[in-house]
């Protein structure tokens, strides 16, 4: 293999792997009725997992219209970064707390003890698991930005000349999470599988147009140089 085509794998790769993680990450993701019920251990692995996850796709994202300008572009920067701290303090407290104070009161022999402690954070309507209206702020705010981003960024990239299919690919994949208002599985995994296969698609078109562009030069440089450029063609007169 090419070191230009594992460039290429690399810089697709680079884009696409972080939200392609989390949306496996997702699909083992538990959904909890009672959380005394809860399988802790997954619950905590994919918790820790998703910390990582969530700022690393949303800066996905971001690096597709790092060296864009326009407003677009701008807009799509804030809302991963909104997206990033929102979902990540919001799954720190309802995801890793609960999944601590749940271990915990298993382990005590008692958990009923516990159930109005933990209940006060599942149910809190800003950083809870399913707050008071099932949206918790923070997770709320989150999922919004994470739609508001990824259309202005869809926005700043067909401006940009990509096609119709990625970047409506894009766009559309960004609303899972909030048709499904959750993480989980189906939400999660639709979500940001979409945007991983998006991403991917719109790195590989860029790669193919600047390999165009270079093309494009290459062949305007031997144009101009002519035939006096190729030593093979050089005519020596002797006189």
């Amino acid at each position: 293999m090419s070191v230009s085509l594992l460039r290429s794998w690399y810089s697709i790769a680079a884009v696409a792997a972080a939200p392609m993680v989390l949306a496996l990450v997702e699909v083992f993701h538990p959904h909890p009725d009672d959380l005394f019920h809860l399988d802790v251990e997954r619950w905590m692995l994919v918790h820790y997992a998703q910390i990582p996850l969530f700022p690393l796709a949303a800066l996905s994202v971001a690096t597709l219209v790092r060296h864009h300008t326009d407003w677009a572009a701008w807009l799509c920067k804030a809302g991963m970064f909104v997206f990033a701290v929102a979902f990540t303090s919001f799954d720190t407290a309802a995801g890793l707390v609960i999944g601590l104070l749940v271990k915990g009161a298993l382990a005590s022999g008692n958990p009923e003890s516990w159930r109005d402690m933990i209940d006060a954070l599942w149910f809190d309507p800003v950083l809870g698991g399913k707050g008071f209206t099932d949206a918790p702020l923070m997770g709320l705010i989150g999922r919004l930005a994470l739609s508001f981003g990824a259309v202005a960024g869809a926005i700043s990239l067909k401006r940009a000349g990509h096609g119709w299919l990625p970047v409506l690919l894009l766009a559309i994949a960004s609303f899972g999470i909030n048709v499904f208002k959750s993480h989980s599985w189906p939400g999660g995994p639709l979500t940001f599988g979409g945007m991983a296969l998006a991403a991917g698609w719109i790195r590989w078109e860029s790669l193919r147009r600047q390999a165009r562009a270079v093309a494009s030069l290459q062949q305007a440089s031997d144009a101009v140089a002519g035939p006096e450029a190729d030593p093979s063609r050089t005519r020596v007169s002797v006189r």
